[in-house]
């Protein structure tokens, strides 16, 4: 599994990285993650709006810091 946090490096993305790692933590999951401050590589992915979350190449939420429950429900926890 690969995520992608999509942010120019904002305290709100740092949280979002934050998040996604204490998920992975809490469940077990196998899963790497990569964030992603290149402008025209987030453009790439049709997002405008930081942070982002991006699992396997799906977006899965844009402009806002995920709650837990939002990450293990993406992750089929």
């Amino acid at each position: 599994m690969e995520i992608k946090v999509l942010g120019p490096g904002c305290p709100k993305c740092e949280q979002a990285v934050k998040i996604v790692k204490e998920v992975l933590k809490e469940t077990g999951v196998e899963a790497s993650v990569e964030k992603v401050t290149d402008v025209m590589k987030i453009a790439g992915y049709g997002v405008f709006g930081t942070p982002s979350v991006v699992i396997d190449g799906e977006v899965k939420c844009v402009g806002k810091i995920p709650k837990k429950e939002e990450v293990k429900s993406w992750l089929g926890k």
